[in-house]
């Protein structure tokens, strides 16, 4: 893991294509309205002008309201897309409960007879060199490749994070 680099995790999953080319998408929109309000305010600096009998502009006032809309709905439009394309349910051949207690996770495979293990972290005096400290657990989780999985997510105590960030999921559990 990259953990200095300042770019997203490497995607593993056509939605999380989709997810990054929409962050980079509204990222330039975004650089191009800071950059267009700093260009307007570094030229209003010099001026000394006022006009005291502009009293209405319908014109400005049109294009101040309708040029957000139109942003949004541009921003808007990509991201209820993404949003239902990683929402869709197909046929799931497998079932997985996740579990947050206060510092481990339970994973319980319910399409099977009674599987189910605890998730510990590995405590940092105990990794090895390849391992990542905070990241690596004792008894992970494995997923089947090229099948439909539903993963169902509780917690027992506070809010927890389920999430893999290569493939772009992420679920909060309350």
């Amino acid at each position: 893991i990259n953990t200095w680099l300042l770019s997203l995790q490497n995607s593993n999953t056509p939605s999380y294509d989709m997810m990054i080319m929409f962050h980079d998408f509204t990222m330039t929109i975004l650089i191009l309205i800071t950059m267009i309000i700093l260009i307007i305010l570094i030229s209003l600096i010099p001026n000394k002008l006022t006009n005291r009998y502009l009293l209405q502009g319908h014109t400005i006032e049109l294009i101040w309201t309708t040029l957000p809309m139109i942003i949004l709905i541009f921003i808007a439009i990509p991201s209820l897309k993404i949003l239902y394309l990683t929402d869709e349910m197909h046929n799931n051949k497998m079932t997985i409960k996740a579990i947050g207690h206060q510092w481990y996770w339970k994973y319980e495979y319910s399409d099977f007879k009674h599987i189910e293990f605890d998730s510990f972290m590995i405590p940092s005096n105990n990794l090895s060199n390849n391992e990542f400290r905070l990241l690596d657990v004792d008894n992970r989780c494995v997923l089947p490749f090229n099948l439909p999985i539903r993963i169902v997510t509780t917690s027992m105590d506070v809010i927890h994070a389920w999430t893999i960030p290569s493939l772009g999921i992420k679920m909060d559990s309350t």
